[in-house]
Parts: structure tokens; sequence; C-alpha cells
């Protein structure tokens, strides 16, 4: 990754450009696997960068927190790209390479490190198998960068093979101008998402004494009505649980938005009866396009930007599963600019 005042240019000029990142100061351009950074951007103005068009996010006075969020790193892995009854071309290291979940989370790692955020929020499937020994080394490899900032809950990769570390119901912690909540949407041999009673009492409990707005984490995205049917087997949280917690958005303004992971892809949805709300999915840290989240938090402001990984071989190995799935994955998984980086304002409050 480079910083640069003018265009990428190279042998990688004949490739589409990918804008990777929009920040309020700096927008990430890709071709293939070849990124060009370009800082010191005015916040909230238009910009052509790489032949493309984009705005920056907006900023609002001094930037207060910054937190980081990653999700599926799933170490222990050794297969990518298998799912049973298809017969999908799978992918792996070759002899003597480094297993890529180690890889590309130690990319990852790298990268968060030199913003020095205030907290590192990873949304579960932190293993492959939900072993004691790939959890120990997740906390080897976050926990050891991290230390104490380190938030975490366990997912569908840990939760179905009755692992219990990481099964925290609840979790909160303040920063200057935010508070953090983390939920355990996983339940014990099953791969879709609960919410218990209590746990969304606690939040509405929360969101009404909140003296800062919240942003929700969680394993497990919400089911989205306007894309799937009503159904118990649906892959995020179940019908009931994700209504029951859009009661809870719309009757707290403080709660801003709902971030998960799981679904290995970056989107952004609404639900009906709690407005612009964003119920947000962030992709995998493991394959393609390698990503982690930032969130820099204003006065009454919140940016999402979403970033993929700088490292060559970590790149590299990002690119080989970039069309997996029969060439499908590569646009389920990056989604949308709108779907990556976006602005959250504070929502006005009930008197």
């Amino acid at each position: 990754m480079t910083d640069a005042a003018g265009p990428a240019t190279g042998s990688h000029g004949l490739t589409p450009p990918e804008v990777m990142t929009v920040a309020d100061d700096e927008v990430v351009v890709f071709r293939g696997a070849v990124g060009t950074s370009y800082g010191g951007l005015v916040p909230d103005t238009a910009v052509v960068l790489d032949g493309v068009d984009v705005r920056t996010l907006p900023r609002r006075g001094e930037l207060l927190a910054r937190v980081v969020t990653a999700n599926d790193v799933h170490l222990g892995e050794t297969v990518c790209g298998h799912v049973d009854g298809a017969d999908f071309e799978t992918f792996s290291v070759g002899p003597g390479e480094s297993p890529y979940p180690e890889t590309m989370n130690a990319a990852v790692v790298a990268d968060m490190q030199p913003w020095e955020p205030d907290a590192v929020v990873v949304k579960g499937d932190v293993t492959s198998n939900g072993t004691d020994e790939e959890v120990a080394r997740f906390l080897e490899i976050y926990g050891g960068a991290f230390g104490d900032r380190l938030m975490w809950v366990r997912g569908n990769h840990e939760s179905y093979h009755r692992q219990q570390r990481g099964a925290w119901p609840m979790q909160e912690r303040e920063l200057d101008g935010i508070t953090l909540a983390l939920l355990d949407t996983s339940r014990d041999e099953t791969i879709n998402g609960h919410l218990a009673a209590d746990q969304l009492d606690w939040l509405d409990e929360l969101g009404q004494r909140a003296d800062r707005p919240v942003l929700v984490f969680g394993h497990h995205p919400v089911w989205n009505p306007a894309e799937e049917r009503r159904h118990d087997r649906t892959f995020g949280i179940v019908p009931d649980d994700t209504e029951a917690l859009a009661d809870v958005f719309a009757r707290r303004p403080r709660l801003l938005g709902y971030f998960a992971g799981h679904t290995h892809r970056n989107k952004r949805v609404e639900l009906p009866g709690v407005g612009d709300v964003p119920f947000v999915e962030v992709a995998s840290v493991k394959d393609f396009p390698g990503s982690w989240a930032e969130y820099r938090v204003y006065d009454g402001l919140v940016l999402q930007i979403h970033r993929r990984v700088s490292d060559p071989m970590a790149l590299d190995w990002s690119e080989r599963t970039r069309h997996m799935f029969a060439g499908t994955y590569e646009g389920y998984a990056l989604g949308t600019l709108a779907d990556r980086c976006f602005a959250i304002r504070e929502r006005p409050r009930r008197r």
C-alpha cells in the first residue's frame, strides 16, 4: 500500500479499479492486489481518483475514539470454499506454506495496530473447529497485540462444538463518545442466531440509561424480511428475535446500529419500523477481500470505514479466493461501496 498524489499506474493498469475504502480524509483504490492510498483529503468532498468519482465521508469536530472490528477469522481452517453437498473448487495452501488463517490474521492485526484503537471487537468464528487449542491461538494473536483492549465473543463455529469460551451473553464497554455492547447470538449445536429475553431486556435498559451513543455487535446478522421468507432455518438471527431486536432499537434512539459477521460478506440493510438504522455485515478476515472495519467516533457521528489487508502474502491469498463458488463470491463478498463505508448520525432522542 502506498500514499500517492495521483492515479496508480503500471502493469496492473488494465485491471478495473475498486474503491475499497472511503474515509473522511482518505480513499484507497485497488487494482487486483495493488492498492493505492490517497490521503490528506477534505471531508465531505467529491473527488476523482484513478478515474473513479467518489465522495469522502463527513467529519464533525475532534476524533473522540477509534474502534476496530474483525470476524470470521477461522483459525485452524485448512480448506477454503467447501460447501456440504456442492461440487465447488476448494482452495488450500501448498506444502511448507503458512496456513492461510495465520497469514490473514497476522496481516489484519498488523494493519490495525498503527491506528492505536481504543477497542478491538472480534465478532465470532474465531476458530474453525471450536477447539481449546484454536481459541488459545486466537487469544495469542489478538490478545497478544491488544491486551485488555480486546473484546470478543464466540460464533457458531465455537457454539456448534459446545465451546463455552467466549459465551458471555452481554458485554459493555464505555469509551469517549461511545458505548460498545457485544451480544452472544450463538447457541450450542446450532448454526443460526438467537437472542434471549434477558439479552434484549439488558440492551433495552442500556439504551435507556446510556449517556452517549451505543454501537451493538454480535456474530449473527439479522433476518431480512425484504430478501427472505419467514422461517426459523434462516442463516442469521431467527425472525422472532430479529423483530424483538428491531423493537428495542425503535424504542431506544441511543442505539446507533448493529454490526455482525457470519455471512462473509459486506452488507447493510434496514429493518421495518427502525428508520435508517444500519444493520450491518462485515466480510471475513480469512479470504477475499480480507476485511476488517474501523469506526471513527465524533460528536454525534460515527463512520464505518471498511479496510482490506495490505500485506502482499495476504493479498495474494485474497486474490486466489476471489472467484470461489463458480465465480460468484467476488460480488457477494465485496458488496457495494455503500455497504462498506458510510456515516451514522446520532438519532434524535425522545423527550
